[in-house]
């Protein structure tokens, strides 16, 4: 597949100006970070957490410089995380934070990092399965001041899921995960409501094609946009089979299931992207997040697949009268199982043996609880707030996405029974499919083979 570095690199300095980020994670790299090396005097991880000083008031307070570095994925909140480092360095003046992100390939180099001994302050996976994947490079935050702003759901993705215990990581969102459609283009092809079947979305693909527009804009140059997709069918094959999520996926990693056993999965995914794929992007293997942006935000493109509310700020900015629709997948043909998706699906990690432990902890801490943190999740970044907050979004997902979940029910983020790494591959394998260099029996036995393999054994 393609490669699509979307790295973005922000030095901050008392005397240099902050560089700008890239939109919706579209930008180039600025530059690379330096790698810093490994400490030689680690702050000893088996400190009382507890003990540290609140955020706000160590950080003002500390002459200390510091340099942390922090790589994560996620590049669409790259200018939203710019201006949180931005309004940090007003209250830790010599902390300066190297901040560098992208979404093609991160578990690999995450990784090569690891390996080498290149730790990064903050680096992030994906919350659930993988928090015991990077546990031994993760520093344990109960007891820390963020603990008591954290919102309960969230920090329960952040524990070990083999005991429960801990708390690694910290999210920079919770989420909603649909379909984001236009709503003025559904209505001038007169479908008054959004398709919450099978046979409603392909009766709907046709109208809008009718009437001169694409039914789709895909992204499939990125593997994470299939999992955005993907998990939507797990859950309702589960769900079908009376088992829950969780089992299902346990059943693939032990090697016990097959694709073909879930007409959810076998029949009714492979058929919406065979639907995306024929009323979609002219080159979906080509087509990344920027390309999605500019189908749906000029009125090309009626409908987005695997994207969420972290693109609606960047649509805004080319359409601000844009009217931004959001639903479930429809998966099968119960309209009751077309539902959003909600949760919190990443996980930013500390590392525990990092030179710089304090004035890391200092800024996390700071970013969940001080005024100025807790208000970016809605005012900057325009998500669902990891953090209790009485803070209302003005993000359209986010608020139709509350809307449908109190009304219908969030289904289950099944991503997070997994790791990243599988889901590289399996994003990998689908764009084989779409390429036409596997069938799809062929991608099946694929997804059954790498899934045992690379999750079966964790």
């Amino acid at each position: 597949m393609k490669k699509k570095w979307l790295s973005v690199l922000l030095c901050t300095s008392m005397t240099a100006a902050l560089l700008a980020g890239c939109g919706g994670g579209s930008g180039d790299s600025a530059q690379a970070p330096a790698a810093e090396e490994p400490a030689a005097e680690t702050p000893a991880a088996e400190e009382p957490a507890a003990e540290a000083p609140a955020a706000e008031e160590s950080a003002a307070a500390s002459d200390e410089e510091a340099e942390i570095y922090m790589f994560i994925s996620s590049p669409e909140y790259a200018d939203a995380i710019n201006t949180l480092i931005e309004e940090y360095k007003t209250v830790a003046p010599n902390v300066t934070i190297n901040y560098e992100t992208t979404q093609n390939d991160y578990p690999t180099l995450l990784k090569a990092k690891l390996n080498s001994g290149e730790v990064p302050e903050i680096f992030s996976s994906t919350s659930g399965k993988e928090i015991d994947v990077y546990k031994e490079y993760s520093y344990d935050l109960t007891g820390q001041p963020l603990e008591s702003t954290m919102q309960p759901a969230v920090a329960s993705m952040m524990a070990s899921p083999e005991d429960g215990s801990g708390l690694y990581g910290i999210a920079i969102k919770g989420n909603y995960f649909g379909m984001i459609y236009n709503k003025a283009i559904f209505e001038e092809c007169g479908i008054t409501e959004f398709p919450s079947t099978v046979s409603e979305m392909e009766a709907a693909c046709e109208k809008i094609s009718a009437a001169g527009y694409k039914p789709f804009t895909t992204g499939y140059n990125e593997w994470w946009v299939f999992k955005h997709v993907g998990q939507h069918f797990v859950n309702a094959a589960a769900q079908n089979a009376g088992i829950t999520t969780a089992e299902l996926v346990a059943k693939f990693e032990k090697g016990e299931a097959k694709v073909s056993d879930y007409p959810e999965l076998y029949n009714n995914f492979f058929n919406f992207i065979d639907l995306t794929v024929k009323y979609g992007d002219d080159k979906p293997l080509e087509t990344a997040l920027d390309g999605e942006l500019s189908a749906f935000g000029t009125g090309k493109a009626a409908m987005v697949v695997g994207q969420g509310a972290w693109v609606e700020a960047d649509l805004l900015a080319i359409d601000p009268d844009l009217q931004i629709g959001f639903n479930g997948y429809p998966v099968t043909d119960d309209a009751a199982q077309c539902q959003v998706i909600g949760g919190s699906d990443q996980a930013l990690r500390i590392s525990k043996d990092s030179a710089v432990l304090q004035p890391t902890l200092d800024f996390v801490n700071w970013w969940y609880t001080s005024d100025y943190g807790k208000a970016w999740f809605t005012d900057v970044a325009g998500v669902v707030p990891p953090v209790v907050s009485d803070a209302e979004s003005t993000f359209e997902v986010v608020k139709q996405g509350d809307a449908l979940s109190a009304e219908k029910g969030a289904a289950d983020l099944s991503i997070c029974y997994s790791t990243d790494s599988w889901h590289q591959t399996f994003g990998e394998i689908m764009q084989s499919y779409i390429s036409g260099s596997v069938d799809k029996d062929g991608a099946c036995a694929q997804i059954e083979e790498q899934w045992a393999a690379i999750d079966g054994a964790n």
